[in-house]
């Protein structure tokens, strides 16, 4: 005997609802995101490609970016964050009561015949909260805009609670194997292995319009960058971890003195720091304490000069209009936040979204590094 299933009308109404009273975009506005997790087989005889994944950029100042996939046989449709900071699948499914669960799709193992049921409790936990539910396996699809499907056998997906008006289903890790849970292959490692991509890399476009953002499979877009890619070597194989030169402003240090480490991260919307180094660029800007956030004057976009982040002698200036956001009612927030000692033993940086937006990324498994480039 399996719980009540919820139907896909009732959830469809649901979301519907939440977005006519503004409640979801109300929600995004006051939750960036910061999705960093804490922490061969047989190849398709299929010709390899470069496949290109549309995302969507939700009311922009959510900073949330959300692509297509399918799981099961036949596919059932979530919408999913592509993030380098985790490494795991996971959806909602039917065995979820949660309002969390209610509002959005809900995967449903009975309607595939292709899925396997572990038995396996797991539990993820990310900067935005926790998940929890049941290890399985069934057959995953990444829908590219050629309508093309990249097909993985015995990949996971998880049950669990998720944010209520999150404005995605689920998560797509792209981390390195030894974030994900123990035994598990991550998506993009088996696509890897299958021989279903032209190089072992992907790369992100992210647009600052709702639509026009991208992840791309298997190879790299000259059309989305200006100039030469710089590459970075990783200093470890778990996150997407480099190394970072300095912080300045106004030509001063003002962080990252001695160098550390930085980690590239799609599932996070901001620029993440130690609380200490960040309370002082709120003071440096002029940011004061509001709601959980620091509220700025928006005029301070056009006075305010770049901070540059060094990366292996480059530098890559972030302007004020990036670290600076405006939310739909007209005030304006900054998007530097503390990282709330996840990395106690060392000075680390997470360079989300807001950086991303700048600089066109790739992320290159074949040689365990991080190219950048200007972003169009």
């Amino acid at each position: 005997m399996h719980p009540e299933r919820i139907p896909l009308t009732k959830v469809k109404s649901i979301r519907e609802n939440l977005r006519e009273k503004g409640l979801l975009k109300n929600f995004l506005k006051e939750h960036p995101y910061d999705m960093i997790q804490n922490q061969g087989s047989q190849k398709s005889a299929l010709p390899r490609k470069v496949f290109h994944q549309p995302l969507r950029n939700y009311f922009d100042v959510s900073m949330v970016y959300v692509g297509n996939i399918t799981i099961g046989t036949p596919p059932q449709h979530f919408s999913v964050v592509f993030d380098t900071g985790s490494a795991d699948l996971w959806v909602p499914s039917i065995y979820c009561h949660s309002m969390a669960c209610v509002t959005h799709n809900i995967f449903d193992p009975f309607q595939s015949n292709t899925f396997q049921y572990a038995a396996v409790p797991i539990q993820l936990e990310y900067g935005s909260g926790k998940v929890s539910g049941y290890l399985s396996y069934d057959t995953v699809r990444v829908i590219s805009h050629r309508n093309t499907h990249l097909s993985t056998d015995r990949e996971t997906y998880h049950h669990g609670v998720v944010f209520e008006n999150a404005a995605f289903d689920g998560m797509l890790g792209l981390g390195f194997p030894a974030l994900s849970i123990q035994g598990v292959t991550p998506v993009f490692d088996n696509l890897k292995t299958r021989g279903f991509l032209d190089q072992s890399v992907f790369a992100f476009y992210l647009s600052k319009n709702e639509e026009g953002s991208v992840v791309i499979f298997g190879g790299v877009d000259q059309r989305y960058y200006r100039g030469e890619l710089k590459w970075v070597p990783l200093t470890k194989r778990q996150y997407w971890q480099i190394n970072l030169d300095r912080i300045t402003w106004k030509g001063y240090v003002i962080a990252c003195k001695f160098g550390c480490q930085a980690i590239v991260d799609t599932g996070s919307s901001l620029l993440l720091g130690p609380d200490t180094a960040v309370n002082n660029i709120q003071k440096l800007i002029g940011a004061k304490y509001f709601h959980n956030e620091h509220a700025i004057l928006c005029s301070a976009v056009d006075t305010l000069p770049d901070f540059v982040f060094t990366i292996n002698n480059v530098q890559y200036p972030v302007p004020a209009h990036a670290y600076i956001r405006k939310d739909s009612d007209g005030f304006c927030f900054s998007n530097f936040k503390g990282l709330r000692n996840y990395f106690s033993h060392e000075e680390t940086w997470v360079l989300g979204d807001v950086f991303i937006r700048l600089y066109f990324t790739v992320f290159d498994r074949g040689q365990n590094r991080i190219g950048l480039a200007t972003a169009v």
